[in-house]
C-alpha cells in the first residue's frame, strides 16, 4: 500500500515552493489570527476564542 502525502513525510512540491516564495499558509494563518485579536478588541475588548453571553 502506499502512502499519501499527509501520512507525516513532507511534500516535496511543497518544501521546495516554500524555499522559493515563502510559507504563504502560514503567513496567512498569522494574518488572520492578528485580524481576530483587532476586531475582538474593537467589538469590546473580548478575548479570542470566548464567546460572551447575551444580558437580557
Amino acid at each position: 500500500m502506499t502512502r499519501s502525502a499527509g501520512e507525516g513525510d513532507p511534500v516535496p512540491i511543497y518544501a521546495d515552493l516554500v524555499r522559493e516564495r515563502g510559507d504563504v499558509v502560514a503567513e496567512a494563518q498569522q494574518a488572520a489570527a492578528r485580524t481576530q485579536q483587532q476586531a475582538a478588541e474593537l467589538l469590546g475588548g473580548q478575548p479570542t476564542g470566548q464567546q460572551q453571553l447575551p444580558t437580557a
